[in-house]
């Protein structure tokens, strides 16, 4: 597996799990059965810092689709180096960062780690017009 692949999975991994913690906070909120329920105002709200990490979950998913796109292209298109594996690794640490800070509530921090992820996939987006 090439390193940007290996990256791309770890990211994978890291966007798939991000639901439980704040599913188990929701069932603590709300019992096993209101978790259960559809959405509805009238629900308990959940901690905050649950609500800041759906939020960072749903914003993860949004980045993960631009993020594997630029990964898949360098793959099939046969474009590898070792600044492009280095961006694949910047983006996962940065999504962790993100998810980590916003979670936490540090906005600078949080916006700082977005645009670190931001820098990143211009990277791999660059690599790819430049292979054009």
């Amino acid at each position: 597996m090439s390193g940007e692949l290996k990256w791309l999975t770890y990211t994978v991994i890291l966007t798939g799990i991000l639901w439980i913690p704040y599913i188990l906070d929701r069932a603590m909120v709300r019992g096993l059965m209101g978790s259960m329920a559809n959405p509805s105002p009238e629900l308990k709200p959940q901690a905050p810092w649950a609500r800041r990490l759906q939020a960072a979950h749903y914003n993860t998913v949004e980045n993960l689709v631009v993020f594997a796109a630029l990964v898949l292209i360098l793959n099939a298109i046969h474009v590898s180096n070792e600044k492009i594996v280095m961006a694949c690794a910047v983006f996962f640490w940065s999504r962790l960062a993100y998810v980590i800070v916003y979670t936490a509530g540090i906005p600078g921090l949080r916006t700082l780690a977005f645009v670190v992820g931001f820098v990143a996939q211009v990277t791999l987006a660059l690599a790819i017009l430049g292979a054009a």
